[in-house]
């Protein structure tokens, strides 16, 4: 019988490991379904965690000012405390998508419980908007097989990811948000 080198094991190990959670974690992993990121030479601007009171007013005036679509990646709690928001995003022409009710990390998740976030963020967007989502995406972008399936079954269009992040959920200078924006 011949002897395996421990790295004959550790090897094949952390790959087996570690490719299904690169692909719940990277943006771009196609790994478990397909997801948007990126569409040619376009730039699409994407808003998480709203609507938010203090800021999703003045962002909507600035996307106004500019002529700049957007699309809001909404919270169903945050909807349902300020549905007023909800329908401003509306009325203003700018996309709304999914983004569960009250953004769990849904990697551990069963597809029960996630088409219940998922649900229940569409009931809000419903009562405030009278229109519900096509568009999902899933927060913190961790997403499984069950996530892909959990959203095939409720009938969502696509899973939206991003190229670039702002990381703007970190205190941080604006010069470093703006950097780093504009390296897509």
């Amino acid at each position: 019988m011949l002897a395996m080198s421990p790295w004959e094991i550790v090897i094949p190990t952390v790959a087996a490991l570690g490719l299904p959670s690169w692909a719940a974690m990277y943006p771009r992993s196609q790994l478990f379904g397909a997801t948007l990121c990126r569409t040619g030479n376009a730039c699409a601007l994407t808003f998480d965690d709203g609507p938010n009171p203090r800021v999703t007013a003045k962002l909507l005036t600035l996307l106004e000012k500019y002529r700049v679509p957007a699309t809001f990646f909404v919270l169903g709690r945050y909807v349902k405390e300020h549905p007023q928001l909800a329908a401003e995003i509306r009325a203003a022409n700018h996309a709304i998508g999914n983004h569960t009710y009250g953004h769990p990390s849904l990697l551990f998740f069963t597809r029960r419980q996630i088409r219940d976030e998922l649900s229940r963020c569409e009931d809000a967007l419903f009562a405030a908007t009278v229109q519900g989502t096509t568009t999902v995406r899933p927060p913190f972008g961790f997403r499984g097989p069950q996530f892909h399936s959990a959203v095939g079954e409720m009938g969502f269009s696509k899973i939206v990811m991003w190229s670039v992040s702002a990381h703007d959920w970190k205190p941080q200078p604006a010069i470093r948000v703006t950097r780093r924006l504009l390296k897509v």
